[in-house]
């Protein structure tokens, strides 16, 4: 992160500049799969015109995020670009344009906009970047993204292929906390979904690959959301909060903290304030692995909420992208049935069960309470479901 250039002619924009810089490395720093420079190394550029390919090998890193700022009058402008040091490609690109009536809340809110759109822009940089390399020539970290590519799929085989790049990672570093996560996570969505293996093994598996992690490094917000996943997983909704919260507490614009903590809240008879923790993971994190467990967890949110046209809606747009994946079809089943569109529910039944590799309908899992459970068969009953 290199201090932002003070375009304007008022030298007091300096502090101003320097204060955005500042608060976007100490933001970035959170984030728990980023390296961030410090500040007294980044800005020993202050001044000074550099070259990007430069700067990425004197400090050793892969991006460099560069802005600028100009005022006129009352209006404040700032921009940003993301930058691969080693290609010297832009990667991403930001502008803002605000009042400056509190020069602290625009500072505050440039910072969030920047730190929130840099993450995802870097995941999918590093996501191509793996995709680029043959499969034998990764680190762990690149075998990791390649892992998060399939688990994105969300499909069984690639689930399965999923499960192997993790394990890769942890063989080439068995120190790198982010593949036991991410191995935690791909069994237990799974054994869930497609009924890969014993539920109640496979959680016990990803609950000891989920405190290995967290023992590796306390400090990683994501191995902690990835303990709550691992708790969520054995019904344990309040074990699955408290270390939602804490991801969060390390990392508050973790996206994977806020569909954690989304997803406990849910299922704990509290949809109203788990679907705000939803969409503020999707805001986070519009793309990306976790994209169908949270179009899926918002559809259930709306269907406890009662909110039946809203979770078709949503339960279409689930199914429309990612259409071999069968939870879809089961919410948009029971919210047709609920509404007494029993034609649309008969044809997204169909269409499940034509793809499902397991019974359509599962038996009740431990993180589903008994009353949504019986909800839920009521809705799929109403749409025509026989069993």
């Amino acid at each position: 992160m290199l201090p932002f250039a003070n375009m304007s002619s008022d030298p007091e924009q300096e502090f101003f500049a320097d204060g955005i810089a500042d608060d976007v490395i100490t933001a970035l720093s959170h984030c728990p799969s980023l390296f961030v420079i410090a500040r007294n190394s980044s800005f020993t550029y202050k001044g000074r015109a550099v070259d990007v390919k430069q700067v990425g090998r004197e400090l050793g890193v892969r991006y460099v995020l560069e802005g600028s700022l100009r005022k006129a009058g009352s209006r404040i402008r700032v921009t940003a670009q993301l930058v691969e040091a080693e290609t010297g490609n832009h990667t991403w690109a930001g502008r803002y344009d605000r009042d400056l009536a509190d020069i602290f809340a625009v500072q505050d809110e440039i910072t969030e906009a920047v730190t929130t759109a840099v993450a995802p822009a870097i995941a999918d940089a590093e996501l191509r970047r793996a995709l680029r390399k043959p499969p034998d020539s990764l680190d762990a970290w690149a075998t990791y993204q390649r892992g998060l590519w399939h688990l994105g799929k969300a499909t069984a085989d690639d689930y399965e292929l999923a499960k192997t790049f993790f394990r890769r990672a942890i063989d080439l570093d068995p120190n790198f906390p982010d593949g036991y996560c991410g191995l935690a996570t791909v069994k237990i969505r799974a054994a869930s979904t497609f009924r890969a293996g014993s539920l109640a093994e496979v959680q016990s598996s990803a609950e000891r690959l989920a405190h290995t992690a967290v023992a590796l490094d306390g400090n990683n917000a994501f191995a902690h959301s990835c303990l709550s996943f691992a708790l969520f997983g054995r019904g344990d909704h309040r074990g699955a909060l408290a270390e939602a919260d804490r991801a969060l507490a390390l990392s508050p614009n973790l996206a994977a903290g806020h569909f954690q903590r989304g997803s406990a809240l849910i299922y704990s008879g509290r949809p109203q304030d788990g679907l705000k923790d939803l969409r503020t993971s999707l805001k986070l994190e519009p793309r990306g692995s976790n994209l169908a467990e949270s179009l899926h967890h918002v559809v259930i949110g709306l269907y406890f909420s009662r909110a039946y046209d809203e979770a078709v809606e949503a339960a279409q747009d689930l199914v429309r992208s990612f259409p071999e994946y069968p939870s879809g079809y089961r919410w948009l089943a029971a919210a047709f049935g609920q509404l007494g569109c029993v034609e649309g529910g008969k044809e997204a039944l169909g269409k499940g069960m034509a793809i499902t590799r397991a019974p359509f309908v599962r038996p009740r899992a431990p993180w589903n309470r008994l009353e949504d459970y019986a909800h839920v068969l009521e809705g799929l009953r109403k749409a025509g479901w026989a069993g």
